[in-house]
């Protein structure tokens, strides 16, 4: 198996950076949900207060997962400014390009991966 060429890093670059700015925006956009629910008995009902509760622990566990999506992404920035993107961090072989399609962030080959 050899290395990736300069061509298929680039396209990884972009992608990586595409999906960056979209998990980025969609962070943003979903701040309102995570504001803190208020305590007003004249306007919401306890129910209503429960499923507002509980879809700001939805909007926070979303964020949670969106911020270790993007470490994983400025993680593999990382590794394709130090030439180190597309080798496996575990046994140092090339990770197959269509393993990185599926998922650009990838750090370890199939095999080890398993």
């Amino acid at each position: 198996m050899t290395a990736l060429t300069p061509t298929q890093i680039a396209a990884f670059r972009e992608t990586l950076t595409a999906l960056r700015d979209e998990l980025a925006g969609a962070d943003e956009s979903a701040a309102e949900w995570r504001k803190p629910v208020a305590l007003d008995q004249q306007s919401v009902g306890r129910l209503s207060r429960m499923d507002a509760m509980q879809q700001q622990a939805m909007a926070e566990a979303e964020g949670r997962r969106r911020q270790a999506d993007i470490q994983r992404i400025d993680a593999a920035l990382k590794r394709i400014e130090d030439d180190d993107y597309g080798w496996c961090l575990t046994c140092g072989e090339a990770i197959e390009p269509k393993r990185l399609e599926i998922d650009p962030m990838a750090t370890r080959c199939v095999t080890c991966a398993s």
